[in-house]
């Protein structure tokens, strides 16, 4: 099936109007305006920030995988972003967005190594991963393998030195940061690292060190548990990347360990026994006994675990930790007259993110559930026809990024799911 074809198909099978248009315009956002094709490199934007970061550019594509088959110019696309993705990463792996020029004006100054093309140095564990997810699932889509060739092995080496350096962050990393404008702004304990750029102590727990958590703020502890859990997915990939394309026995045995001990991290130190809710996971943790609980809008999240396929959807620690995340208990969790769900310590508060309604129909199996919160967001667009970062519990005019191409791809997922498979 190609585009064309599943889009004749919504309008055959979906009969809610406003939900069927909002599906079109959210399909097409991220391919009718924000990606642009540069040689054989792909640059996507995230929307009205003109930069492309790992993390949003790997899933304002996934919606699109399935349809490589039958449209090679979409497939030559998404193959050019992963090639622009991988030699992103070679640039920097502590990066965490680009730009696809040496010009630039920022209007902040971050005192860390910035590269030429580095549009943003926060080292998040997860935008290090999004590009093998990527890499993955269009190989197994389209069976191409020619994207794994020798840069992609160098790639997996710097992936796999970064990792294993920041398990001992204190000890072996020299990754800095602190952005200046941070405390002018009253966002320190979002938008610099503590302790002179290095963040809180951390003891060894197997998992690997991240700075900045999926919504761009600063961890509170440094051990993002969800981050990691995705990290254990896609080292798994890797696995089998290796063992398929490399025929590397040493570098295979490297991978499956590392995934180990971060498994096995996860497990020892990421969960938490909740008086109420019984055995969860942890949103973060530092080794040293310390937890936050909470959770943010953001994926990886704890809310996406089975998405991410760490668990499945009825594996009772999830189920425990869904039931907190979706409380009142967890202090990013909002109710009002018009919706209810997650938000992100990033946002207002009483702000709710589409892109966590989404992920909460994504992982229920519940039909009512579902109904509900596809509904929620259709109603509240600001009668845009779009999603948006986030927007308020009583009042949708009320919104953050009406360009935001994330959240469109997500939702077009749900919807491909839910109305259209």
């Amino acid at each position: 099936m190609n585009i064309q074809t599943l889009l004749e198909k919504a309008d055959t099978v979906i009969k809610d109007e406003k939900l069927k248009e909002m599906f079109k315009k959210c399909f097409l956002s991220t391919i009718e305006t924000s990606m642009k094709v540069e040689g054989d490199k792909t640059y996507i934007i995230t929307g009205d920030i003109n930069a492309m970061w790992l993390r949003d550019s790997s899933c304002q594509v996934n919606h699109y995988l399935d349809y490589i088959n039958d449209d090679e110019d979409l497939r030559l696309k998404i193959k050019g972003l992963i090639k622009a993705q991988i030699d992103y990463v070679l640039l920097d792996p502590y990066a965490n967005a680009f730009l696809n020029t040496e010009d630039t004006i920022r209007e902040y100054h971050d005192t860390t190594i910035m590269k030429p093309y580095v549009w943003e140095r926060k080292y998040e564990v997860d935008s290090l991963c999004y590009p093998i997810k990527l890499a993955y699932q269009y190989y197994r889509q389209c069976n191409d393998a020619s994207i794994f060739d020798q840069t992609y092995l160098h790639f997996i080496n710097v992936f796999l030195d970064t990792i294993e350096t920041e398990q001992y962050h204190s000890q072996k990393s020299s990754y800095t940061f602190e952005r200046d404008m941070a405390k002018k702004w009253n966002l320190r304990k979002t938008e610099t690292l503590q302790n002179h750029g290095h963040g809180f102590d951390t003891r060894y727990t197997g998992m690997t060190w991240s700075a900045f958590r999926p919504s761009d703020d600063a961890c509170a502890l440094n051990y993002n548990i969800p981050g990691n859990m995705f990290c254990s997915v896609v080292l798994g990939y890797l696995e089998q990347i290796v063992d398929e394309i490399y025929h590397d026995q040493y570098l295979k045995e490297r991978i499956i360990d590392l995934k180990f001990q971060i498994d096995y991290g996860i497990e020892l130190f990421g969960t938490y026994l909740h008086p109420k809710y019984g055995k969860i996971y942890a949103y973060e943790t530092d080794g040293y006994g310390n937890h936050v609980l909470m959770d943010d809008a953001n994926v990886p999240s704890l809310l996406s675990i089975p998405y991410l396929e760490y668990t499945d959807i009825d594996d009772e620690i999830y189920q425990n930790t869904r039931k907190f995340i979706l409380s009142k208990d967890n202090p990013y969790y909002y109710q009002g007259k018009l919706a209810k769900g997650i938000g992100s310590p990033h946002t207002w508060k009483e702000y709710v993110w589409p892109i966590a309604l989404t992920m909460q129909a994504l992982t229920s199996n519940d039909p009512d559930e579902i109904n509900e919160l596809i509904s929620m967001i259709v109603n509240n667009t600001g009668n845009t026809g779009y999603c948006h970062e986030s927007f308020d519990v009583n009042d949708d005019s009320k919104f953050t990024r009406e360009w935001f191409c994330w959240a469109n791809s997500l939702f077009a997922e749900l919807i491909i799911k839910t109305c259209l498979k």
